[in-house]
């Protein structure tokens, strides 16, 4: 390979509803901005009475000019941006680093050139297209200055102080065009070969695909930032991603992880939801749909990534997908990805939806067997903004799910690169099941297991609360060697590694660091054995390593899945090395997740687990995934199913009014005397409903329009036991006020 700048870069690669407009562009004013930035939505529709969302940021796409289906006229970018800054919405910017609206660039309307050959093209000599003359991009230096010139800078000089580019993608299936053979052989300084030849090949070229988003990214956002401190503005840049899992799975290259090593990334947006989440995969023998087990790991596996770097990360979930399907299967998994990321108690930052328009204006399936198509029903956009408005006031914990803690699993960014649609000799992975066979036997166990990032294992927080530490080499490889001694020190010091691989796949011989220069080593685990004082091919079996343990288990992951009843050995051999190696007691196993956070309570109650009885909770409990927002006294929940309740008895101040949820943003709050006021905003066409914590019983409630008119609609119900008010009436983006006495 030859030295290049880049080569070198790549060694290192791997080792809070404002109240108010965007007034200055000072850095006072960015601090005081990414301090309220806690919720946030993308659209690229200017503010419509139909689209008062409740969020602090409205993230604009695209510099453009918009006219889509649900627009009656074509808007500028700054016209779209002033119409949400004029609502009081923080303003940030989103566009697509892979792809996007750029046929200027793509047609030759930016420097004269056309620049089709720099799409992403198949084996058969296909462009992979995202839309009409769009296709996914080989992003070549001079595409990163048109995307820093066309797109950045205009919207810095619209006063926008985050930038967002998401979905640095390249698929696997790509890699044939001639722009990526001039980027290999400037980067290799070799000649290209076809992915599909080898395994060796198909690795170095995803490795390479790898580096050029990085690249990209890495160019995009220092041009970003420096171009707003010349304009007296400090510019936030955030990259929104699928999750390592989900990009492994749908067989797309990107670079993840290792984007937190460079200091103009402040932060993710990770782009989880139904769509991502449903993805099949094998347990127990059976390929299906697990939803919920999927979304929890993909939220994992972002929050560890960002976790030890201190990064910021929105979670998105999305009411609806891209693929078409009823209502009813939007509103269950949505639900089931919702629970997932709210397991996650040390984040309360989250993008409540993308696309506000196709949710609300969109038309779709109103059965699963049936044609007719309908807009969002009352019900669902109801219990959606009930969801919405509890993550706007959804706290941070230092409490965890209930059960057995301190068993992770390694990931490595290299994942994706053992993913291609052409078999491999020596190779095969079907459907991700390496990973899933190390991860799944202790989910439906209800075991939380935690996803660890080698390229944060420097970091001594990664490795906060690990006891056991499950790896495999089979369908990863480290990227250099420096990891090695990290979890060397950690086992030597008391951890426990479980070391699951039989070495014999054929990306075992790549042309990589293991087996280059000095080192003679026929697999990666070899130099870690040999870190540890191990035989370098060791047998299955266990060691003893300092205070610490070691124990290989002479199998591919996917063998624990694929097979029913095939995760005993693992199971049985973890269960014996967390109770006689650790200082965490008993392996304890369930069929359910709970977690309480501040006043709410999480759960997910597994099926195919240990036991298929249902989960109950009691209290004084507000179902939000109820539109009626119901009081119960008893929550029962089954195998399958989630739950999102908020327990009236763990409310904060429980003698101040408060509305403790509503389907509305909730503004402008007042206690004088014994009367609390309040005004409700909300989207046109959607019902509001909310309970209201009251010191006593109501003598008078009064609810009336923008123009001081009585909602004669509005209804409210006094449940004297919880001392809540319940209250509904038909919302108004211009608010309805609310008055009540006591």
């Amino acid at each position: 390979m030859k030295n290049k700048k880049w080569i070198g870069a790549f060694a290192l690669l791997f080792t809070g509803v404002l109240i108010g407009c965007h007034t200055d562009n000072t850095n006072t004013q960015s601090l005081l901005s990414a301090s309220q930035e806690k919720t946030a939505f993308q659209t690229s529709s200017p503010w419509k009475p139909q689209l008062n969302v409740d969020a602090d940021v409205a993230i604009v796409y695209g510099t453009s000019h918009k006219h889509s289906s649900f627009d009656s006229k074509s808007y500028t970018f700054e016209e779209r941006v002033k119409s949400w800054k004029d609502r009081g919405y923080l303003t940030h910017f989103m566009t697509g680093s892979a792809w996007g609206d750029y046929q200027d660039y793509f047609m030759g309307k930016w420097d004269g050139k056309t620049h089709l050959d720099e799409g992403q093209v198949t084996c058969e000599g296909d462009t992979i297209w995202h839309g009409k003359s769009a296709p996914y991009i080989v992003p070549s230096e001079n595409f990163i200055h048109y995307m820093q010139e066309r797109h950045i800078k205009r919207a810095i000089d619209a006063g926008i102080d985050a930038i967002y580019l998401e979905e640095p993608e390249f698929w696997a299936r790509a890699g044939y065009s001639e722009a990526f053979k001039r980027e290999w052989k400037e980067f290799y300084g070799t000649d290209w070969r076809p992915q599909h030849e080898s395994a060796e090949n198909t690795y170095l070229s995803n490795k390479l695909k790898y580096h050029l988003y990085y690249r990209a990214l890495n160019e995009m956002f220092t041009y970003a930032k420096e171009y707003g401190k010349s304009k007296g503005m400090d510019v936030r840049c955030y990259v929104p991603t699928h999750s390592l899992i989900n990009y492994s799975q749908w067989q797309i290259v990107s670079p993840e992880a290792s984007l937190a090593s460079l200091p103009c990334v402040d932060g993710y947006i990770a782009q989880v939801w139904t769509g991502t989440s449903r993805v099949p995969n094998y347990y127990d023998g059976l390929e299906k749909e697990r939803v919920f087990e999927n979304a929890f790991l993909e939220y994992g596996c972002m929050e560890s990534m960002t976790a030890p770097t201190q990064r910021k990360v929105y979670f998105l979930t999305d009411p609806i997908e891209d693929r078409v399907r009823d209502w009813e299967d939007y509103r269950r998994n949505y639900q089931a990805t919702f629970t997932a990321k709210l397991l996650y108690p040390q984040n309360n930052n989250y993008e409540v939806m993308p696309w506000p328009e196709r949710i609300y204006e969109g038309w779709y399936k109103s059965t699963p067997d049936s044609d007719e198509k309908i807009q969002i029903p009352r019900f669902y956009s109801t219990q959606m903004q009930l969801m919405i408005h509890a993550l706007n006031n959804m706290p941070v914990s230092d409490n965890r799910i209930n059960g057995s803690s301190g068993i992770s699993v390694l990931m490595a960014n290299s994942l994706m690169f053992q993913r291609t649609p052409q078999p491999v000799s020596g190779y095969d992975d079907p459907l991700f099941s390496n990973f899933y066979g190390q991860v799944l036997p202790f989910i439906k166990r209800g075991v939380p297991v935690h996803l660890m990032h080698i390229e944060n294992v420097a970091n001594p927080d990664n490795w906060e609360g690990t006891k056991v530490l499950l790896m495999s080499y089979t369908n990863m490889k480290p990227l250099d060697a420096s990891a090695h001694q990290y979890i060397a020190d950690w086992v030597e010091k008391g951890g426990v590694l479980v070391y699951v691989s039989t070495d014999s796949d054929s990306f075992q011989q790549v042309e990589e660091w293991w087996n280059q220069g000095d080192n003679k080593f026929k697999a990666p685990s070899e130099h870690l054995f040999q870190l540890m004082e191990l035989p370098q091919d060791a047998n299955e079996g266990e060691y003893t390593v300092g205070k610490g343990t070691v124990c290989v288990i002479r199998q591919d992951p996917k063998q624990f899945v694929l097979h029913k009843n095939g995760d005993g050995t693992l199971v049985e051999t973890v269960k014996r090395l967390y109770e006689t190696k650790t200082d965490m007691g008993g392996l304890s196993f369930k069929n359910y997740f709970y977690l309480e956070r501040g006043a709410y309570d999480l759960v997910s109650v597994l099926d195919e687990s240990v036991t298929s009885d249902p989960y109950r909770l009691e209290g004084t409990l507000i179902d939000l995934f109820d539109p009626s927002a119901p009081l119960l006294s008893e929550k029962v929940i089954y195998p399958g199913e989630q739950a999102f309740l908020l327990d009236v008895n763990r409310v904060s101040n429980p003698e101040k009014p408060q509305v403790l949820c509503a389907a509305a943003h909730v503004t402008d709050e007042k206690v004088i005397s014994h009367s609390y006021q309040l005004t409700a905003k909300g989207p046109l066409n959607t019902t509001n409903v909310m309970r209201i914590l009251l010191p006593s019983a109501p003598i008078q409630v009064v609810v009336c329009d923008v123009k001081g008119e009585k909602v004669v609609t509005a209804s409210n119900e006094w449940d004297e036991k919880s001392r809540t008010l319940f209250l509904s009436f038909e919302n108004d983006p211009d608010g309805v006020s609310v008055i009540i006495d006591w």
